[in-house]
């Protein structure tokens, strides 16, 4: 399992733990809440209806009286009301009135006149002075909540919550108020709601809290997976980046995805360039030393040799050799360090538009003078156009060392063709010389260092560096170089770079 999965879940079994720990919280909340809420409209409804029935109270027609008669029409009312969605067409509460021993002399139910309630705890309270209330679980009664107190059936529709049955038992909370008249207290009186009232208040507020709760949770998941991705992909490109370090191949430090994925790509890079920097000095110097051992000797041997008595034939013999080694030495220099410095390059520095075909052709006069004393003749094909991106130096570089080289391998008075070929995205520059090819042995090491086969003319080999040079231009420039015998005979170089 990689980093950004473990991230990923961490994340979200976090925030899946805070989510439902939260949501209980608020749902474990709501109800109380509510009944809260309902209690102190309760308790201001209940000490206005005492007020009302004060003038009363002391009328022996009280149970039928003025007030009795506009709590029942009251109850008779149909609200038509419409709060948060939810209907309210009915009016649900239970009025008890009690003189002040506690006697039952109105009951909007019609049930409890004349029962003693002075041991209900909220009579009971507001008889010893205090505030009071209670809540009771009582049966669904019918008798108890219809609009005329009558047994008639209530329609389920006429509910708050439909779902409950006339055997069902429910909480009812009562709030009690003082009945007082001339500042005495008279009575009291007691408001009834069931609690089931609350319930499709409760169901929403507790589907709407979820419901943005598994909301919130998805987008969050979302932002995760974002994250553990962009993460994964930051990983995974200083992964690559190692492989192909590892693998020798050019690449670029990724510097994005984030300061810190930066800065640890370029200390990547960094510590590359060193560990690379000092072993390519050490094969540098190896390789160096190996082929400056053969020129230096035979330098210093032809030296010791001159300082002999010898006839003037030999003495210049020497003295040519001493000459053709030493600039054998300096090329092989020259050349070292051309192919040091495009092999330390991970990006171009000078990136221009180059046009190969004017290239080409200035490459081909350039060697004008080495095609005349071989009798050579080089046919070129760069019809169209021809335009890349890339450094014109490097490239034209490259161009002469294929040329040189089909020159070294053509017979005399031969033919060097040259094609330039567009294809999809590349542009592939072909040369071919018609000479006799290379063994096949030595096909699979062409492109080594040092590797060199002799040359027909003069039996000699090269610095064995030039299409070493080749190769690395090529990768510079998004291509590659190849090396085949070509079927109708001769060698053939291909040289692609991108359009």
């Amino acid at each position: 399992m990689n980093i950004s999965v473990r991230f990923f879940i961490g994340y979200f079994l976090m925030l899946g733990l805070a989510t439902w720990f939260v949501l209980n919280i608020f749902t474990d909340e709501i109800a109380p809440s509510l009944r809260q809420a309902r209690e102190e409209t309760q308790i201001d409804l209940a000490h206005l209806l005492a007020e009302l029935a004060a003038d009363e109270i002391d009328n022996a027609s009280f149970a039928s009286g003025h007030f009795a008669q506009a709590v029942h029409a009251a109850k008779e009312r149909h609200p038509g009301a419409t709060i948060y969605d939810i209907k309210k067409d009915f009016v649900d509460f239970r009025v008890l009135v009690t003189d002040a021993k506690g006697i039952v002399v109105f009951d909007s139910a019609r049930r409890d006149i004349g029962k003693d309630y002075a041991r209900w705890k909220d009579i009971a309270a507001v008889l010893r002075g205090e505030y009071g209330a209670r809540t009771s679980h009582e049966t669904f009664d019918d008798t108890l909540w219809t609009r005329d107190g009558t047994a008639s059936e209530l329609s389920r529709g006429d509910r708050a919550d439909p779902s409950v049955k006339s055997t069902d038992t429910m909480s009812v909370m009562y709030v009690s108020a003082p009945v007082k008249k001339d500042g005495q207290l008279v009575g009291v009186l007691s408001v009834g709601k069931p609690t089931v009232t609350l319930t499709p208040y409760v169901d929403r507020m507790t589907h709407r809290i979820q419901y943005r709760s598994f909301a919130m949770l998805a987008i969050s998941a979302f932002i995760g997976v974002f994250f553990s991705a962009w993460l994964t992909w930051s990983i995974n490109r200083l992964i690559r980046y190692a492989r192909a370090v590892s693998a020798g191949v050019r690449a670029i430090p990724p510097t994005g995805g984030g300061r810190q994925f930066s800065e640890l790509a370029r200390a990547l890079a960094t510590m590359r360039e060193r560990l690379e920097g000092k072993q390519y000095v050490e094969k540098y110097v190896q390789n160096l030393t190996h082929e400056m051992k053969s020129p230096l000797t035979a330098i210093v041997s032809g030296a010791e040799l001159l300082e002999d008595d010898m006839q003037e034939s030999e003495r210049r013999h020497f003295a040519q050799m001493i000459q053709e080694q030493s600039v054998r030495l300096k090329l092989i220099i020259d050349r070292m360090l051309q192919l040091a410095r495009v092999e330390q390059l991970q990006r171009l520095e000078d990136n221009q538009t180059v046009d190969l075909a004017k290239l080409l052709q200035q490459t081909v006069q350039s060697r004008e003078g080495q095609l005349a004393r071989y009798g050579l003749r080089v046919i070129t094909d760069a019809k169209g156009n021809f335009n890349c991106q890339g450094d014109a130096f490097l490239l034209q570089q490259a161009l002469a060392n294929l040329l040189d080289n089909a020159i070294d391998f053509s017979p005399r008075d031969g033919e060097i063709h040259i094609a330039l070929k567009t294809l999809a995205k590349k542009i592939e520059i072909r040369v071919r010389d018609h000479g006799k090819g290379a063994p096949d042995y030595a096909l699979e090491q062409i492109f080594e260092r040092f590797y060199s086969l002799p040359r027909p003319l003069t039996g000699s080999k090269s610095t064995g560096l030039g299409l070493p040079f080749v190769r690395e231009v090529a990768q510079l420039h998004g291509g590659s170089a190849r090396f085949s015998n070509h079927p109708e005979g001769g060698a053939e170089v291909v040289l692609e770079i991108a359009a």
